[in-house]
This record gives C-alpha cells, structure tokens and sequence, in this order.
C-alpha cells in the first residue's frame, strides 16, 4: 500500500523568495490590499455586515461649540420652592423666598410656567419673560451689574 507523505519543502524553509519569483513583487502594505481596515467591504460585500457593527463607516461624535447654559423655568421654581427650602438651597424670609440659581447649578432662568408666589431670584442670566412674570407676583431678579 502507498502511503501520501508531505512533501518537505512546503514549509520553504531556505527558499529565499518563498514562491514569490522576485523580492520585490512581496514587499509593501499594496501586496496585501492596503494597510489597517483597507479592503474590508467598501467596494465587496462579502464583509460588510462584520464591519458595520465597529462604527467603520461615516463620521463620529461632534466638536464641542462651547458651553452649554443650563436653564431653568420659573414654573419649575415656583412648584418646588418648599423643596429647594428644605434642601437648603433657598431662604424663606418675610414672606418672600430668595433662591441663588447659581448654588442650585442654574445659569439662565426661563419664563414658561406661572409664578404665584413671591421669589428673590438671583441670576446670572434672565429672559424679559422671566422677569415680567416674576415681577407680576411681585418678586425680582437680581442680576449682574444690578443693585439689590
């Protein structure tokens, strides 16, 4: 019986050129298809599915435009004033309640919602609406380059 044995010089041990004929035709990343993730479904689609989930395709996250201000409506204020007292974080004085935005992590006060109660707000920012409103409960809003 004949028996199929390997031959030895698969491994090409010695072979100089290892079945590439000249150097030069097995040097460089353009033997391969490229470097990195070059070939991996562009143009065949034989691998996308695979490369679709590693975000390979389109542009990623955002640059930042600067700070964002952090908001807050006087509605919002007005229902959880008893809160903000209890945390703290707003005074209730002579019938009136003063609350600093800036302690609270505020920077703009908004004027959606009803104010029925009489709040001091002291802000960095504030919208004509805001104070209006605030104004007609019979409130103020401090703010920078104002005197109290």
């Amino acid at each position: 019986m004949t028996v199929n044995r390997r031959k030895k010089d698969t491994r090409q041990r010695g072979s100089h050129t290892h079945g590439w004929g000249s150097k030069k035709k097995h040097r460089g990343s353009g033997n391969r298809g490229g470097k990195g993730m070059a070939g991996t479904g562009k143009r065949a689609d034989s691998k996308k599915p695979s490369i679709w989930q590693d975000d390979y395709f389109g542009k990623h996250g955002f640059a930042s435009r600067g700070k964002r201000l952090s908001t807050v409506n006087v509605g919002f204020l007005d229902e959880s004033v008893e809160k903000l007292v209890k945390a703290s974080l707003a005074k209730h004085q002579n019938g009136s309640y003063e609350i600093d935005l800036s302690e609270i992590g505020f920077d703009k006060l908004l004027g959606r919602g009803q104010v029925r109660k009489k709040l001091i707000i002291k802000a960095d920012s504030a919208s004509k609406e805001a104070v209006d409103a605030v104004k007609a409960a019979g409130g103020e809003v401090l703010l920078p380059g104002q005197k109290s």
